[in-house]
């Protein structure tokens, strides 16, 4: 009769056993990834958690702190606030990058030029995909903001956020969600048109050039949206390394 082997001998059925402030945070966790806990959702207060738990206000403090940290609640300071289920979603990850970038580029850690180059070369790619995946109601909406560019002033301070506005409808139009939420965060890092030195003759060739890649995404024609968001885009680098020099 064979013996048994030491593997077999010695079966894994354990597993390690998670410290009270771990046991908290993989609870809430869970019911946060699961869905129990819906985007939005106001969780109880600390002492009525602390108590469901059977913790210390501490420990349940600390497990609540991680969860900020990874990005799954946000903590609303005030009399009526408390801790807020943030989305789980692919619109998350936009925003923790950006929260990311912003913190690199602040501390230095990374420079603007870096951030803007990546941009530019996920955006060849974002419009692209535009060209073939859009839907009437994103080429409507694109065409509403390059209106709304051309009825502008250069002082307008609506601007900004109308470019920001363009060049995330169309990552978004690409259909790619993560290459979207990408383009979406870099693009708010960075924020071109602040940059700029918006004169008039500038305003006016910038939205010239959002008209003509919104025209090759509404004809879906991809090289001719891949040509004019790189005459955009190089045009924007030009002037914004002039600005920057100055």
């Amino acid at each position: 009769m064979a013996l048994a082997s030491s593997s077999d001998a010695h079966k894994a059925i354990g597993r390690a056993v998670l410290r009270p402030r771990q046991q908290v945070e993989e609870t809430i966790k869970a019911a946060i990834l699961s869905g129990e806990l819906r985007s939005g959702e106001m969780l109880p207060p600390e002492a009525e958690l602390a108590r469901q738990f059977n913790v210390s206000r501490t420990t349940l403090r600390e497990a609540l702190r991680s969860l900020v940290s990874q990005h799954l609640i946000t903590k609303i300071p005030g009399a009526r606030g408390g801790n807020v289920v943030r989305a789980v979603d692919y619109r998350a990850l936009s925003s923790v990058m950006t929260e990311a970038v912003d913190n690199l580029l602040a501390l230095g850690g990374i420079g603007f030029d870096e951030v803007a180059d990546v941009r530019q070369f996920l955006e060849v790619p974002s419009v692209r995909l535009a060209a073939k995946h859009r839907s009437s109601a994103e080429l409507a909406t694109l065409a509403d903001i390059v209106q709304r560019q051309k009825e502008a002033s250069v002082d307008d301070p609506d601007i900004p956020e109308l470019d920001r506005q363009f060049h995330t409808l169309i990552a978004q139009a690409s259909g790619n969600r993560v290459l979207a939420s990408l383009v979406s965060a870099l693009h708010q890092a960075t924020e071109p048109v602040h940059y700029l030195n918006l004169s008039p003759e500038v305003g006016r060739e910038t939205v010239r050039q959002h008209a003509a890649i919104l025209r090759s995404v509404q004809h879906q024609d991809a090289d001719a949206a891949e040509k004019a968001i790189v005459e955009h885009l190089t045009y924007l680098s030009r002037h914004i390394q002039a600005h920057r020099a100055n």
